[in-house]
C-alpha cells in the first residue's frame, strides 16, 4: 500500500493536516501581532496608514476564525492528497497576506502608506485568491456542509473578491478604508451567523 493510499484511511492524518494548519496560522497571528505591536513601540517611526491598519485588523480577525471553522475538517473521514494541498494552501495564502502588510523593512519607503500603495495589486490578489480558496475549502466539507452556510456565504465571497478587485485598481486612500471596514464587518457578521450568536 503506498504512502497516499496509508494517508488517506489513517484515522491521524485529520491531526497531522490540524497541526500544519495550526503553525501557519499560528506564523501569521504572531507576524500581524507584531506588527501592529511596532505602532505602540516606535510610533514615530511608524505612522498609522488608516487604511493598512484595518485590512491588518480584517486579517487578525480572519486568521482567529480560520484557525476556529477548520475543526470543521474532522468531517473529512478519508484525506486524499488533494485536499491537504488545498487546506495548506488556504493556510499559505493568509500568512503571505499578513506578511504583506507588514514587511521585513520599510527603509525604501516613506511609510506604511507608501508601502501599501506599491504593494496593493499583490495584496488584493492575494486576499481575492483567499476567498475563492474559501469556497473549495467549504465545498471539501460536503455539499451538506456547503448548503448549511446559506445563502449569505456565496454573496460574501463574491462581494469581497468583488471589492479586492476594486482595490487593486483605485488608489484612493478613503476608498481603501471603506472597503476595509466594509469587509470587517462582513466578517464579523459572517462569524456572528456561523456561530449563532444572532439567531
Amino acid at each position: 500500500m503506498s504512502d497516499g493510499a496509508l494517508a488517506a484511511i489513517d484515522p491521524q492524518a485529520f491531526v497531522h493536516v490540524r497541526v500544519v494548519i495550526g503553525v501557519v496560522a499560528g506564523l501569521s497571528v504572531t507576524r500581524l501581532l507584531g506588527g501592529l505591536s511596532r505602532f505602540v513601540q516606535h510610533p514615530s517611526l511608524n505612522r498609522v496608514y488608516p487604511a493598512h491598519l484595518a485590512w491588518s485588523i480584517f486579517m487578525l480577525i480572519l486568521v482567529m476564525h480560520f484557525w476556529w471553522f477548520e475543526f470543521g475538517l474532522f468531517r473529512i473521514a478519508h484525506w486524499e492528497f488533494d485536499e491537504y494541498v488545498s487546506v495548506l494552501s488556504y493556510a499559505a495564502l493568509i500568512f503571505f497576506v499578513s506578511a504583506l502588510l507588514f514587511p521585513d523593512h520599510m527603509a525604501e519607503y516613506t511609510g506604511y502608506a507608501d508601502y501599501f500603495h506599491s504593494r496593493q495589486r499583490w495584496f488584493y490578489g492575494l486576499l481575492a485568491a483567499i476567498f475563492v480558496v474559501d469556497i473549495i475549502d467549504s465545498a471539501l466539507k460536503g455539499v451538506e456542509y456547503f448548503e448549511a452556510l446559506g445563502s449569505f456565504y456565496p454573496v460574501r465571497q463574491v462581494l469581497l473578491c468583488g471589492l479586492c478587485i476594486s482595490g487593486a485598481l483605485i488608489r484612493r486612500p478613503s476608498f481603501h478604508l471603506l472597503i476595509s471596514i466594509v469587509a470587517i464587518i462582513a466578517e464579523l457578521w459572517w462569524i456572528f451567523v456561523q456561530f449563532r450568536f444572532l439567531n
